[in-house]
């Protein structure tokens, strides 16, 4: 683990400039990324969820970079309880819905942590908004999600914000 780059992470803030700087050090160190998903994914580190911010604005621009990892970044999700954190792993799961070929296992493990933050009603709408739109794509491919969806989306319309409600109108109308 490189010392350094683990500091530059304890110390980036929320701040959109703070975590752009770390992940256009990782663009010209991407040697680091290893050691960068490695904090991230260690949900016991004070520092996991900066490092998912990061990690977040990395394979927003090099999904490529997580194609090694994907079984492990797969297979571990389901340890995520950090809000700050869930955030940015659902929009992962969402980039590689979208992006990447997974293998049925670990589609399935993305599934079914999406399905887990969508029904859990302490999540953010962040969280369930990434989740649904990850549901949907996957949807395309697993004809049994599409049902499951809507209803969840139905049930839950009025518990939750505009947003919520925006991006279920959408999907709802997609899926009909």
């Amino acid at each position: 683990m490189n010392s350094e780059f683990y500091k530059n992470i304890a110390n980036s803030t929320a701040y959109r400039a703070s975590r752009e700087e770390n992940a256009h050090f990782i663009f010209t160190n991407s040697h680091l990324f290893p050691d960068l998903l490695a904090i991230a994914l260690n949900t016991a580190d004070k520092n996991h969820f900066k490092a998912c911010w990061i990690l977040e604005l990395v394979l927003e621009k090099q999904l490529h970079l997580l194609t090694n990892y994907l079984a492990v970044f797969c297979k571990n999700i389901y340890k995520f309880n950090n809000e700050s954190a869930l955030r940015s792993v659902s929009k992962i799961c969402m980039y590689l819905s979208q992006h990447i070929t997974l293998t049925s296992l670990q589609e399935e493990q993305i599934i079914e942590n999406c399905l887990d933050w969508l029904i859990q009603e302490n999540r953010k709408v962040a969280t369930k908004a990434y989740s649904i739109r990850t549901l949907f794509e996957l949807g395309k491919k697993h004809e049994w999600i599409y049902p499951e969806l809507k209803r969840i989306l139905s049930d839950d319309y009025m518990k939750y914000s505009a947003g919520y409600k925006a991006i279920a109108r959408e999907i709802l109308k997609k899926i009909k």
